[in-house]
């Protein structure tokens, strides 16, 4: 199997186990602010090692490119969280999963290369999908509905952005120069959440920093993976496609394996089991059309 394929498909499984380290270290008392603030530095010092890989000599000139990136990124982070810190997790994931949409869009604008229908169709499935695998049996109306939406759109065009400026900029500046500094700008952008932190780290939990950490290192080892595949091999709308399938994975994990994580989601209802199996179906059919159109 292809890297491009097969490194957005381990991503999204290190994705999942890395959710549900964070799902029980946020249990525990941790909070999105001081997670997101801990994993980018973690993420800083672990995408350095890329630097071991070499490159052309900087051109300082063109620093405003990872710096852009950079932003996207954080500005990204801060969106998504803020829709998940005061909007409900079932209407903000599939907004956060129209980023694949997003990406489809903006490739031939931002990259100069065209989507093909089967990509579009692999799309729509994979978005539909996700909005199946979220969808909750309860008849409220959902909590903090217009930050939501709006945080979780920013987000995702945001995300999106950041993709296609990775495919688009990393041949020029080599994985190993690129990605590095993109995530240097990040973790320093991220001493501006200090402010927003519950209490200093110190006041977390001992019991909480083992998942914590486990999930810190596994969002930046798949974060590696994926970001540097953008780099090299491009294809951002297929990545995407394959890369969603974190949100079947999640599904098969919680429900195989949820108790390791002292995980409930197991057991919950036969109604929102089949709109999973549901959703379940509709993404096994978009990974299948990115598959055979290789």
């Amino acid at each position: 199997m292809p890297a491009a394929t097969l490194f957005p498909l381990v991503s999204a499984l290190i994705y999942t186990v890395a959710a549900l380290l964070f799902k029980r270290s946020s249990d525990l008392g941790v909070g999105l602010w001081r997670t997101t603030f801990v994993a980018n530095l973690i993420g800083g010092a672990l995408f350095s090692l890329l630097w071991l890989e070499g490159g052309p000599p900087l051109n300082l000139d063109l620093l405003w490119q990872p710096a852009l990136i950079a932003l996207c990124l954080f500005v990204g982070q801060i969106s998504q969280f803020l829709a998940l810190e005061r909007g409900d997790v079932s209407v903000a994931v599939p907004v956060f999963g129209l980023k694949v949409l997003i990406v489809a869009f903006l490739t031939p604008l931002l990259t100069g290369q065209p989507v093909t229908w089967s990509l579009w169709v692999a799309a729509l499935l994979s978005v539909s999908g996700i909005v199946l695998l979220n969808r909750q049996d309860v008849d409220k109306r959902p909590r903090g509905l217009a930050i939501t939406l709006i945080g979780g759109g920013i987000g995702a065009v945001c995300f999106a952005i950041f993709d296609l400026l990775v495919q688009r900029w990393g041949p020029q500046w080599g994985p190993g120069r690129l990605l590095p500094a993109i995530f240097w700008i990040n973790a320093i952008l991220s001493l501006g959440l200090i402010h927003r932190f519950s209490a200093p780290l110190h006041k977390i939990p001992r019991g909480a920093w083992p998942w914590l950490l486990g999930g810190c290192v596994l969002l930046a080892g798949q974060s590696i993976l994926f970001v540097r595949t953008l780099a090299l091999h491009g294809n951002a709308t297929s990545a995407n496609i394959l890369y969603a399938s974190r949100g079947l994975m999640s599904v098969l994990l919680v429900w195989l394996a949820g108790h390791w994580f002292v995980n409930h989601e197991r057991h919950l209802g036969a109604r929102i089991m089949r709109w999973r199996l549901m959703g379940a179906s509709l993404m096994l059919s978009a990974i299948v059309l990115v598959l055979t159109k290789r």
